[in-house]
């Protein structure tokens, strides 16, 4: 082989690889991130800082008391400070640390963490505009989101942008941005008010209820995609449409697809979390805020109402030979806007219990329930999440889950079948069904797990009186009975 032939293969050869190495870089680097633009990464917070503070929610009651007792107690409101959110931070702290955890403090305590208070989990030491979790200050001082700029180009990880204030020539302006036209003096002196449109879409809430992988950017919660994917958004039906209100305009709202009148909001944040009131309760109770704890029972109850409103179920015979061989359970998302379930999918539980009975009282049918030990039995039909990690093994932990290998949740206005299969009938007529939509917001031994995990300075049986960890609280979201001949005439 002469030289200029040696010279050409050698270049061909660096050619190629050069090419391979930017495919390599292309895929591997998909997801940019610009540290300069999101300081506080993993953590998409941006903070227009000034000289203005952050206002601590009991100054705000004093003009606003009816808002500040609305969201006293809410899930906004014990954000930062929930035990079951503080045990998995202490475990993600312990895994991976703060560098990955900032991105769960984002949004739990958005003030804690801009202004470099949070640095880790636990409440030692924190002022109360860091333990105040999502206040008032934080939602009506922020001043636009950076869906677009994310590593993915989708609303994630606290994408939006806060400004308390700005510096004048006359000093420190204190300005606050809410839905409505500013009335005259509005702020009475101490805020400046601007009407924001922002805060009537679900762009505002997105930010923080699309939550993606630190370093993979998989969404491991993707509430506002959900939504957007839906007929609810083709409808104008924001997420505040029916977080804010309450249980019977939840139900207008959703079943009309008309939005609420302005006087019907509420600062309530009314979701699914009601095992955060469970636990809120027994806290006031067990400081003796009876007031409290009042607050607590009754968002308790609004929760469990919703999601009692939320799913329907339908029962239908299959025969073969004209004998009854199945029963159809048709599973239908009616009222939520978004997935059923939704948020940590992998973590939360929706299954279906269901027994028949034949003309003797014989049992010919029976699926799903809970062990003595509060698990869920083999083969029970749930509707939920399985998470794994690189390995593509299972794994539960948001910083190891990269992807899912089971998502299998309920779609805005869809419905999900499941079948089960019915023994001969030993006596010929009306076979009874029953068949139960359950709801848990974890299984008993995560949490457990989770508790157990919570900071050192978080005394479960000081705090909330509980010397062990409670059985957690199952809602019958529906009970539906029908029945049917066993056998075709």
């Amino acid at each position: 082989m002469n030289r200029t032939m040696q010279c050409i293969l050698i270049t061909l050869c660096i050619l190629a690889l050069a090419g391979a190495a930017a495919a390599g870089s292309a895929e591997t680097g998909y997801f940019n991130v610009d540290r300069d633009f999101y300081p506080y990464y993993p953590s998409l917070i941006k903070w227009n800082k000034s000289n203005a503070g952050f206002t601590e929610p009991v100054v705000c009651a004093g003009c606003h008391p009816q808002q500040y007792e609305e969201w006293t107690g809410s899930v906004h409101a014990l954000a930062f400070q929930d035990p079951i959110y503080q045990g998995e931070l202490n475990k993600g702290f312990e895994a991976v640390g703060h560098e990955v955890t900032r991105q769960c403090e984002g949004c739990h305590s958005p003030a804690g963490v801009v202004t470099g208070e949070i640095k880790g989990p636990g409440l030692t030491g924190l002022s109360p505009m860091a333990l105040a979790g999502v206040s008032c200050d934080i939602c009506h001082s922020i001043s636009g989101v950076t869906h677009w700029q994310t590593p993915t180009h989708e609303p994630e990880n606290g994408s939006f942008i806060l400004t308390p204030g700005v510096d004048t020539k006359d000093g420190v302006q204190l300005v606050k941005r809410g839905p409505m036209k500013p009335s005259e003096g509005c702020g009475g002196g101490f805020h400046e008010c601007v009407e924001s449109p922002l805060h009537q879409q679900s762009d505002f809430c997105a930010s923080c209820h699309d939550v993606y992988h630190y370093d993979s950017h998989f969404p491991l919660e993707m509430t506002y995609l959900e939504w957007k994917h839906g007929p609810y958004a083709q409808k104008g039906i924001m997420c505040q449409d029916c977080h804010m209100v309450d249980t019977d305009t939840f139900i207008k709202t959703a079943d009309s697809f008309t939005k609420p009148e302005r006087t019907q909001y509420r600062h309530v944040f009314s979701g699914a979390n009601y095992l955060l009131y469970f636990l809120g309760e027994a806290a006031a109770k067990k400081s003796g805020d009876k007031k409290l704890a009042t607050n607590m029972k009754q968002k308790f109850d609004m929760a469990v109402a919703k999601l009692k409103a939320a799913a329907d179920l339908e029962l239908l015979p299959l025969y073969r030979n004209g004998t009854l061989s199945e029963v159809k359970v048709r599973v239908k998302n009616i009222r939520a806007g978004h997935n059923l379930p939704t948020s940590l999918t992998n973590v939360r539980q929706m299954w279906l219990e269901v027994t028949a009975r034949d003309a003797g009282g014989a049992m010919v049918l029976t699926s799903g329930g809970l062990d003595n030990a509060g698990v869920l039995l083999p083969e029970t039909r749930i509707f939920n999440s399985d998470g794994m990690g690189t390995d593509f093994h299972f794994a539960i932990d948001p910083w190891i889950v990269t992807s899912f290998s089971r998502h299998d949740t309920i779609p805005p206005r869809g419905y999900k079948d499941a079948t089960f299969g019915v023994a001969p009938s030993k006596k010929q007529g009306a076979v009874t069904v029953e068949a139960r939509l359950r709801y848990r917001q974890a299984d008993q031994k995560v949490a457990r797990k989770l508790l157990a995990e919570v900071p050192k300075d978080i005394d479960l049986e000081k705090i909330y009186g509980l010397k062990e960890v409670p059985t957690l609280p199952v809602v019958d979201m529906v009970v539906k009975k029908a029945s049917f001949t066993s056998r075709q005439q």
